[in-house]
């Protein structure tokens, strides 16, 4: 299966708060912060939600 690293490029300050709240169930809590997940179609989802507030990286 596919993996991604998922980084927080900008603060969850002043946005949504279910945005916030996708950024927590992503395992972000701080600027800078990384987390490796596999690819699924909710992971997508939440991706897509908060693209504004992160960058994606695909793991080789």
């Amino acid at each position: 299966m596919e993996e991604v690293i998922v980084t927080q490029s900008k603060s969850s300050i002043g946005s949504n708060p279910a945005h916030r709240k996708t950024l927590i169930a992503l395992g972000l809590k701080k600027k800078g912060a990384k987390r490796k997940h596999k690819v699924t179609p909710q992971l997508q989802g939440m991706i897509r939600s908060v693209n504004h507030l992160v960058t994606v990286e695909k793991v080789s």
